[in-house]
Protein backbone atom coordinates (compact mmCIF):
# COMPACT_ATOMS: atom_id res chain seq x y z
CA UNK A 1 0.00 0.00 0.00
CA UNK A 2 3.01 2.13 0.44
CA UNK A 3 3.94 2.11 -2.88
CA UNK A 4 0.41 2.80 -4.06
CA UNK A 5 0.30 6.35 -2.29
CA UNK A 6 3.59 7.40 -3.30
CA UNK A 7 2.96 7.10 -6.83
CA UNK A 8 -0.06 9.82 -6.65
CA UNK A 9 2.52 11.57 -4.46
CA UNK A 10 4.65 12.08 -7.32
CA UNK A 11 1.44 13.50 -9.97
CA UNK A 12 0.78 15.70 -7.45
CA UNK A 13 4.30 17.22 -6.81
CA UNK A 14 4.38 17.25 -10.60
CA UNK A 15 1.42 19.05 -10.66
CA UNK A 16 2.91 21.39 -8.29
CA UNK A 17 5.63 22.26 -9.90
CA UNK A 18 3.91 22.54 -13.56
CA UNK A 19 1.64 25.51 -11.78
CA UNK A 20 4.43 27.27 -10.14
CA UNK A 21 6.04 27.17 -13.62
CA UNK A 22 3.18 28.49 -15.15
CA UNK A 23 2.48 31.40 -12.24
CA UNK A 24 5.65 32.16 -12.72
CA UNK A 25 6.26 33.19 -15.84
CA UNK A 26 3.03 35.00 -15.67
CA UNK A 27 4.03 36.66 -12.84
CA UNK A 28 7.23 37.52 -14.77
CA UNK A 29 5.33 38.64 -17.93
CA UNK A 30 3.13 41.12 -15.99
CA UNK A 31 6.38 42.61 -13.92
CA UNK A 32 8.34 43.11 -17.72
CA UNK A 33 5.68 44.23 -20.02
CA UNK A 34 5.19 47.74 -20.82
CA UNK A 35 2.37 49.34 -19.19
CA UNK A 36 1.08 53.03 -21.21
CA UNK A 37 -2.36 52.89 -21.12
CA UNK A 38 -4.10 55.50 -24.07
CA UNK A 39 -7.52 56.36 -24.85
CA UNK A 40 -6.68 54.19 -28.33
CA UNK A 41 -5.38 51.28 -26.41
CA UNK A 42 -8.35 51.36 -24.11
CA UNK A 43 -11.06 51.60 -27.37
CA UNK A 44 -13.43 48.84 -28.42
CA UNK A 45 -11.87 46.67 -30.76
CA UNK A 46 -13.71 44.57 -32.83
CA UNK A 47 -11.98 42.01 -35.63
CA UNK A 48 -10.30 45.54 -37.04
CA UNK A 49 -13.09 47.30 -37.68
CA UNK A 50 -13.67 50.48 -35.86
CA UNK A 51 -16.47 50.39 -33.70
CA UNK A 52 -18.66 53.33 -35.47
CA UNK A 53 -22.56 53.41 -35.83
CA UNK A 54 -24.63 50.98 -34.69
CA UNK A 55 -24.16 47.59 -33.02
CA UNK A 56 -25.75 46.24 -35.82
CA UNK A 57 -24.29 44.37 -38.73
CA UNK A 58 -25.03 42.16 -41.62
CA UNK A 59 -23.48 38.51 -41.76
CA UNK A 60 -24.15 36.06 -44.65
CA UNK A 61 -25.10 32.81 -43.10
CA UNK A 62 -23.29 31.34 -45.93
CA UNK A 63 -19.78 31.53 -44.40
CA UNK A 64 -21.35 29.50 -41.34
CA UNK A 65 -22.51 26.80 -43.72
CA UNK A 66 -19.06 26.22 -45.04
CA UNK A 67 -17.57 26.35 -41.45
CA UNK A 68 -20.22 23.79 -40.47
CA UNK A 69 -19.83 21.62 -44.06
CA UNK A 70 -16.13 21.42 -42.80
CA UNK A 71 -16.34 20.64 -39.34
CA UNK A 72 -18.82 17.62 -40.48
CA UNK A 73 -16.68 16.52 -42.83
CA UNK A 74 -13.60 16.97 -40.56
CA UNK A 75 -15.64 14.78 -37.94
CA UNK A 76 -16.59 12.16 -40.05
CA UNK A 77 -13.00 11.95 -41.39
CA UNK A 78 -11.79 11.26 -38.03
CA UNK A 79 -14.18 8.04 -38.13
CA UNK A 80 -12.35 6.81 -40.97
CA UNK A 81 -9.33 6.14 -39.30
CA UNK A 82 -10.57 3.25 -36.57
CA UNK A 83 -12.45 1.96 -39.60
CA UNK A 84 -9.50 1.35 -41.03
CA UNK A 85 -7.77 -0.67 -38.55
CA UNK A 86 -10.64 -2.83 -37.70
CA UNK A 87 -11.14 -3.68 -41.50
CA UNK A 88 -7.73 -5.35 -41.28
CA UNK A 89 -8.84 -7.84 -38.66
CA UNK A 90 -9.96 -11.38 -39.38
CA UNK A 91 -13.75 -11.70 -39.50
CA UNK A 92 -14.49 -8.17 -39.53
CA UNK A 93 -13.60 -7.31 -43.37
CA UNK A 94 -16.81 -7.29 -45.06
CA UNK A 95 -19.11 -6.29 -42.42
CA UNK A 96 -17.31 -2.86 -41.94
CA UNK A 97 -16.86 -2.40 -45.53
CA UNK A 98 -20.47 -2.60 -45.83
CA UNK A 99 -21.03 -0.39 -42.98
CA UNK A 100 -18.27 1.80 -44.26
CA UNK A 101 -20.10 2.32 -47.87
CA UNK A 102 -23.62 2.88 -45.91
CA UNK A 103 -21.61 5.52 -44.03
CA UNK A 104 -19.90 7.53 -46.56
CA UNK A 105 -23.47 7.16 -48.79
CA UNK A 106 -24.67 9.39 -46.21
CA UNK A 107 -21.92 11.79 -46.10
CA UNK A 108 -22.27 11.87 -50.26
CA UNK A 109 -26.52 12.37 -49.87
CA UNK A 110 -26.01 15.51 -47.34
CA UNK A 111 -22.79 16.70 -50.06
CA UNK A 112 -25.20 16.65 -52.86
CA UNK A 113 -28.54 18.00 -51.23
CA UNK A 114 -25.72 20.76 -50.31
CA UNK A 115 -24.20 21.24 -53.58
CA UNK A 116 -27.90 21.49 -55.13
CA UNK A 117 -29.56 23.60 -52.38
CA UNK A 118 -26.54 25.97 -53.77
CA UNK A 119 -24.46 26.19 -50.51
CA UNK A 120 -21.42 25.56 -51.99
CA UNK A 121 -20.52 28.37 -54.36
CA UNK A 122 -18.48 30.84 -52.68
CA UNK A 123 -19.95 34.19 -55.06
Amino acid sequence: MQGYFSSYLVVGVLFLIGGAIVAGALSANRMLRPHRPTPEKLSTYECGVDPVGEGWAQSYVRYYVFAYLYVVFAVDAVFLFPWATVFAAPGYGMLTLGEMFLFLGFLATGLVYAWRKGVLTWV
